[in-house]
């Protein structure tokens, strides 16, 4: 049995100053992955006794980045997804394990104005097709901030947001390719029909306190692993970012 994490620490920096390694330490996870570090080589010295580190760090410095965590040594990582259109912001790191993959993802924001939508609907094909090729060989378990919220049940407020980055058609229609594709929305799969249970809250207007949030923040997993999939979680609880932490426990 294993015990995923995956978290969009906006920025890792502030968020350990804001209780990240009590979680880090108290959740005892076999494999945690963050989203969003906002950091280059050299600007951090985490100390996490049990854990081997992986980093991408983007080009452009405080912007993007992901990291993982994981207290077995894979048998191989790699970083990005091998274009190197998609590879110069730090947004994807693939763990080989002898029975699966591991892949944390940060997708790019089709930002204010869609000015990104174009931009994100290549790399949500490019995505795909990388994760399809990882799926040919050993089963995916892929988590990160998907900057999507799939279905109208994944926000507070889905009319207001219809064309709004994270929640146009567009956004959507890909997310259902993916799961289409073969994969797994394992909060979904223990939760059809929840509701209010959201990952990330923007900073304005009180949005956390009044639960006005979104669930952009998944594991998705091979449909081959839906029998070894044991639970799903939100840790609405946990602060310390503007998202909050996500779990999936799984027999591989």
């Amino acid at each position: 049995m294993k015990k995923f994490i995956s978290w969009n620490v906006n920025g890792l920096r502030a968020c350990v100053t804001k209780g990240f390694l009590d979680f880090f330490k108290e959740s005892d996870a076999d494999i945690f992955c963050i989203q969003e570090t906002k950091l280059q080589q050299g600007q951090i010295d985490l100390e996490l006794d049990g854990y081997y580190q992986y980093w991408n760090y983007a080009e452009k410095k405080g912007y993007s980045g992901t990291a993982l965590f994981t207290k077995q040594e894979p048998l191989s990582v790699t970083y990005g997804i091998g274009i190197e259109q998609h590879d110069k912001e730090g947004r994807v790191i693939t763990a080989e394990f002898d029975n699966f993959y591991c892949v944390t993802c940060y997708t790019p924001n089709s930002q204010n104005e869609l000015k990104r939508l174009d931009y994100r609907m290549e790399w949500e094909d490019a995505f795909r097709a990388y994760l399809l090729e990882l799926n040919s060989k050993k089963p995916v378990i892929m988590c990160g901030d998907l900057n999507v919220a799939h279905k109208e049940i994944d926000l507070k407020n889905p009319k207001t947001n219809r064309k709004n980055a994270g929640f146009t058609d567009e956004e959507r229609e890909k997310m259902t390719a993916l799961l289409e594709s073969g994969f797994t929305d394992t909060y979904r799969f223990f939760n059809p029909d929840k509701e209010g249970v959201y990952s990330w809250w923007s900073y304005r207007f009180k949005a956390r306190e009044k639960n006005a949030g979104w669930r952009i923040d998944y594991f998705i997993t091979s449909s081959s692993l839906d029998d070894k999939l044991k639970s799903a979680d939100i840790h609405t609880e946990v602060f310390g970012s503007d998202h909050c932490p996500v779990e999936l426990i799984a027999d591989v």
